[in-house]
């Protein structure tokens, strides 16, 4: 950040109003100079303010907005090189190759295909966002079609890939209203590829022979107005792509590095001659701040686990995932059903709540706030004590859905059952399995 915290404290409006969450002006600057805080905390800060403070708070790379609709998505961002540090913010985008060539029956059964990549994980859409569809030299009106095509009749968000600035004058004609990248402005056609940008309000590509050719590029590009750029080092040869990463990444976070200071494309389909090279350098390319990967094509046993990959790397390791406290219903249940209790640590919630379903005995699951821990992390940590969850129970409503009185609670939390009963007066509490694994046999002899 450019401004110290001294220097923000002076733009602040100095009110002391706590509404940001910290007890005065001051810390709440110190906070922001340190990126532990957010500008749009402070309902107070002038425009004028505002914008000062904005520019110098911006994240070293910019982050770039990706297409438009259920699957626009943003690139860039990021503020550290090391996830430990603080976070990574946008997922690296994947993408998939669309030849232009491609006739309409084969481009149908592709992207039928393509749409049918959707993965729920611990209550997540794991999907990829764009495909990139490459001119294979048959025209700038064939390149428009099939770019019109997958625009108009599928959800995904485009990747213009041609040098030919005719061609993609032609196809930013029908797709612009999806916001599509433009792959790539080049030395021999900077001027055009910017102004066509630039007049579209869409995000460029730049691509060039090293890391060292890209800086004049980005430059002369930035200095037309452009802001969203994405960078193209060049380079196809696997150890030196990495580098690449990894070096711009160093020069726009450690050297301040403005001409750098952008989302990456990368294309492992084209280091590769099979898909589990391919797979592995997309891996790769995701650790090592990939904004863009495009692949050759989606193939399930490629896709599913870069999603995953992508999801680990990219989830707040500082914020638990969780699901709300609450009551879940599960197969109906009615007066008679058992209940169960458990914490509200997300990966425990979609585990206990697969498990019950697949017993095909209706049950009333309870979840409890318990800080996003496991249970047995929970209890260590006194987040899931009996006296809690006793008071939780009474308080959750479950006692005017069911008729009887028998709690069931994680195995790994029987050492609370006793304090349960002394909170719940007439309560049976049943200590359940320690695994939920072993929850469809438990519940099936109950």
């Amino acid at each position: 950040m450019a401004l110290t915290g001294i220097q923000i404290f002076k733009l602040l409006p100095k009110t002391n109003c706590k509404e940001c969450g910290v007890p005065t002006c001051l810390a709440f600057a110190m906070n922001l100079a340190s990126g532990k805080a957010e500008l749009d905390s402070c309902p107070y800060v002038s425009d004028e303010a505002k914008e000062q403070l904005a520019e110098a708070s911006a994240p070293p790379i910019r982050p770039v907005a990706l297409g438009k609709g259920v699957r626009k998505t943003t690139t860039g961002g990021e503020t550290v090189l090391f996830r430990h540090e603080k976070t990574f913010f946008n997922p690296t985008v994947l993408a998939a190759t669309v030849s232009s060539d491609m006739d309409a029956a084969d481009l149908d059964k592709s992207l039928k295909k393509y749409n049918a990549f959707q993965y729920e994980r611990v209550g997540l859409n794991l999907r990829p966002e764009l495909l990139a569809v490459k001119d294979a030299g048959g025209g700038a009106d064939k390149f428009a079609a099939v770019a019109e095509k997958i625009a108009k009749e599928s959800e995904f968000n485009l990747i213009l890939m041609t040098e030919d600035v005719d061609a993609m004058k032609a196809a930013v004609e029908v797709t612009a209203f999806k916001r599509p990248l433009l792959y790539a402005a080049t030395e021999a056609n900077a001027d055009a590829m910017g102004a066509l940008a630039l007049d579209n309000d869409l995000p460029l590509a730049v691509k060039a022979d090293s890391v060292e050719a890209l800086q004049p590029l980005t430059e002369k590009l930035t200095g037309m107005g452009l802001k969203d750029l994405v960078l193209d080092s060049g380079s196809r040869e696997i150890k030196q792509a990495l580098e690449d990463q990894v070096a711009i990444r160093r020069a726009a976070l450690k050297a301040s590095n403005k001409a750098l200071g952008f989302p990456t494309i990368s294309f492992p389909g084209e280091m590769a001659s099979n898909l589990d090279m391919e797979t592995l350098i997309a891996g790769m390319m995701i650790a090592k701040y990939g904004g863009i990967v495009v692949m050759s094509d989606f193939s399930a046993e490629s896709l599913f686990p870069l999603l995953l990959e992508r999801l680990n790397i990219y989830t707040d390791p500082q914020r638990p995932m969780t699901v709300t406290e609450g009551i879940f219903e599960i197969g109906n249940p009615d007066e008679n059903s058992p209940v169960l209790v458990t914490t509200n640590f997300a990966l425990t919630y979609f585990i206990v709540s697969g498990e019950v379903e697949a017993s095909k005995v209706p049950t009333w699951l309870l979840i409890k706030d318990a800080e996003g821990l496991s249970v047995l992390t929970a209890w260590a940590a006194g987040k899931f004590g009996g006296d809690d969850v006793g008071m939780f129970i009474k308080k959750s409503g479950i006692m005017d859905k069911v008729k009887h009185t028998e709690l069931i609670i994680p195995g790994y939390a029987a050492a609370i059952a006793g304090d349960i009963e002394e909170e719940l007066p007439g309560w049976t509490i049943t200590v359940g399995p320690r695994e939920a694994a072993h929850l469809p046999a438990f519940l099936k002899t109950k």
